[in-house]
């Protein structure tokens, strides 16, 4: 019996609070059929795990032979506050660190700029030294662990400061492995922390990408991140869209260098946000993963397989979780996770259940971690490869991921590409508006939301011990860099910065001058202010 037939015959009354879309606003039907995947071939669009075009999973057993790496996102106060949450962490069963810098730092300015007071440490960790750095990683042996740094403008000095730290321990470059979020374009489209306009910015990008390239082989140069496009308010398809769109525009830039796609590409990583609807987030995973496969090797060809597998790390939604009732915010982790390790993630970072009111204390972030551990150990999920493979629907649906994706491509090539979109304020049009029609949806119970908009039973219960950031670690921090500074020899820090703006000047690769830099005890911001002198800052235009 044809699909359309069988619904005719059977069709029973619906539930009238059920809004039966997806929160990409795709309808969805009551059942889905082999109707639904007729036209899909096997061999070309979904095929076998770890074979092109990788829909199923970059490996051929996926979890069954490593399970991802449990990256939980940690930085706060002074370097030995997050060293002592680094290390807790790691005695906890995590398998990989992820970063937090505060403000000043995102911002590019020194702990004790003017710009930086009453936010150091507030949000992430302070480092404006290679001093901090230092103690940052203390007695963490960086030729065995490998880290994630989440910081853009200011990509270049981290990196620079990462590299010298690890020299210091004694540890070749050549065996870092780690991730440089760096992802300027969407600081542009959604997360605002830029230090230069973008055209100078994707100068620097391809600066990182070589220098990695020839001395980080196994260093990941940038972290492609949809995470802060869906936090803004994008749907799951603008999330999978935009941020592949920056993806071929990071491929663009390396290519115009004179670089060989193969030698870059694979070091090219994602991360993506995983919110509630578990479905539509499993099919943007997998629709990602075939959509790179397909634009790597046909359109840059690329010849390396390992260019066309779209490596990604998730974090679990931080707008999903609701300040009321937060401890219910462990369920909606636990089910945001679980979509991610069945979408094929490499890397996940599962949010804590107090992060709607401050940083997370000890306890709820080892409840965040147990939560991967649980899905790990006990669930089963990880015995197969991409289990939820050959469903009508999953499959019906990574089609329409797919196809919504490649709408917004031309899009955004009758623009001219990602930079003249961004400057034509389409992304951040596009955000707004799907924001504005989910907070409708949700004022009007189109959206429920448990405890915001119904089972409001409980939000008057405010016990929750919160993590609090003791203000004595700003004073402890600024002293420790004004020491720095006197203690330093400024002269060959003055000459360093000038090379650094001559190198810039000269339109050659920046890092290196940088690195340079860092070892002879140039602060993060005195090496962006001598940037910005070369490369301006940047204003977006409004949008109303």
């Amino acid at each position: 019996m044809k699909k359309e037939q069988w619904i005719k015959e059977n069709q029973k009354p619906e539930r009238k609070d059920g809004n039966f879309k997806t929160l990409s606003e795709k309808e969805i039907d009551v059942v889905y059929t082999p109707e639904d995947i007729e036209n899909t071939s096997f061999e070309d669009e979904i095929g076998n795990p770890g074979e092109y075009p990788y829909t199923r999973g970059i490996h051929t057993n996926m979890h069954r032979g490593k399970l991802w790496t449990m990256r939980q996102f940690a930085g706060f106060g002074t370097p030995e506050e997050t060293n002592k949450r680094f290390k807790y962490l790691l005695e906890q069963g995590q398998t990989g660190l992820s970063t937090a810098f505060d403000m000043p730092t995102l911002m590019g300015y020194d702990s004790d700029h003017v710009m930086s007071e009453g936010e150091v440490g507030k949000e992430g960790v302070a480092v404006s030294s290679i001093e901090d750095m230092e103690i940052l990683f203390k007695d963490i042996p960086l030729d065995k662990v490998s880290t994630s740094m989440t910081i853009n403008g200011p990509a270049c000095v981290l990196l620079a400061l990462y590299v010298a730290v690890a020299e210091k321990q004694g540890v070749d470059p050549k065996q870092l492995r780690g991730t440089l979020q760096a992802d300027i374009l969407k600081e542009y489209i959604a997360q605002k922390e830029w230090l230069f306009p973008p055209r100078p910015s994707m100068k620097v990008m391809t600066d990182m990408m070589e220098f990695c390239k020839d001395n980080l082989p196994n260093f990941n140069s940038i972290s492609i991140s949809g995470y802060h496009i869906r936090e803004a308010g994008s749907t799951a398809v603008q999330e999978l869209a935009f941020t592949l769109a920056d993806g071929f525009a990071y491929v663009e830039a390396g290519m115009k260098v004179g670089m060989d796609v193969d030698d870059f590409a694979p070091r090219l990583s994602f991360f993506f946000n995983c919110h509630n609807d578990f479905f539509e987030e499993i099919a943007k995973f997998r629709a990602a993963r075939r959509i790179w496969a397909k634009r790597l090797k046909e359109k840059y060809g690329a010849k390396n397989p390992k260019s066309w597998m779209l490596r990604f790390h998730t974090q679990t939604a931080g707008c999903s979780l609701t300040a009321q009732q937060p401890e219910n915010n462990i369920v909606r982790t636990a089910i945001q996770a679980l979509a991610g390790v069945i979408g094929g993630t490499q890397s996940l970072h599962t949010n804590s259940m107090d992060e709607a009111l401050a940083l997370p204390t000890e306890k709820s972030v080892r409840i965040a971690l147990r939560t991967q551990q649980i899905i790990a150990c006990e669930t089963g999920v990880t015995h197969t490869a991409d289990p939820l493979g050959g469903s009508y629907y999953v499959e019906h649906l990574t089609n329409v991921m797919e196809e919504e994706a490649n709408k917004y491509f031309d899009k955004i090539d009758d623009y001219g590409g990602v930079i003249p979109a961004i400057e034509d304020s389409f992304f951040q049009k596009e955000i707004m508006e799907a924001s504005y029609n989910f907070q409708k949806d949700v004022e009007k119970n189109k959206r429920l939301i448990v405890g915001v908009n119904c089972y409001t039973e409980g939000n008057e219960d405010n016990t929750m011990e919160i993590l609090k950031v003791d203000h004595s670690f700003e004073s402890k921090q600024v002293e420790r860099l004004k020491k720095f500074k006197e203690i330093r020899d400024n002269k060959l820090v003055e000459d360093v910065l000038k090379e650094i703006k001559d190198t810039a000047e000269k339109n050659q690769n920046i890092m290196y001058p940088i690195l340079k830099a860092v070892k002879l005890n140039a602060t993060l911001g005195e090496i962006c202010d001598t940037l910005k002198v070369v490369y301006g800052g940047y204003r977006e235009k409004a949008v109303f």
